[in-house]
């Protein structure tokens, strides 16, 4: 049976706008922790200019498989193993996405995650990331403040980054922010470029 997340199909719509609108002249973007595989499917499909590489660790590979399986789209090949603590792809991407994955890693990992972001993404690429972030150590809503809580009782090394830290290690491999997209349940999608 396929996995499924209805976090995954409440969010895609929103996630997709935001793409529709900075990943117009991409070509190449690979996924960082694809999960279920639901978004791969639903981007590759709506913007099929675009080969999407999905990529998790090797675990949730065979579940990210089934969507694919089913969905039989060109642009969408078969996902990669990819732990950010391993080696990374031998590979160049003009775009990367990841969606709900920097507050389950350690910050250590959100590191590793920038410094192998650096070595696989070309000089003009653009990063999209979505998720909840908080501002100036502030939570944006009551709601993030029990989910981070909910996440530190799970694995203390888990928990909601801090934009302004998560903005650094973007710009110590050469991106600015471009843009950060309010979303829906106290999200945002947040969008750098290479210059």
């Amino acid at each position: 049976m396929k996995p499924w997340s209805e976090a995954c199909e409440r969010n895609r719509d929103p996630i997709l706008a935001v793409l529709r609108e900075h990943f117009a002249d991409r070509r190449r973007v690979i996924e960082i922790g694809s999960g279920t595989g639901q978004h791969a499917v639903h981007f590759a499909r709506h913007l099929p200019h675009l080969t999407w590489q999905a990529s998790d660790v090797e675990e949730n590979l065979p579940g990210i498989r089934l969507w694919f399986d089913e969905a039989a789209l060109p642009n969408l090949p078969p996902p990669i193993a990819l732990d950010v603590n391993g080696p990374w792809p031998d590979e160049r991407f003009d775009a990367a996405f990841t969606a709900n994955t920097l507050h389950i890693m350690s910050w250590d990992e959100v590191r590793r995650l920038f410094a192998g972001l650096d070595k696989v993404l070309a000089e003009d690429a653009v990063l999209a990331i979505y998720g909840p972030f908080n501002y100036g150590g502030k939570y944006t809503s009551a709601s993030n403040a029990a989910f981070d809580a909910s996440l530190k009782r799970r694995t203390p090394h888990m928990g909601i980054r801090d934009f302004e830290a998560v903005d650094e290690l973007a710009r110590n491999i050469g991106f600015s922010l471009v843009r950060d997209h309010p979303m829906p349940a106290n999200n945002r999608t947040l969008v750098w470029r290479r210059p």
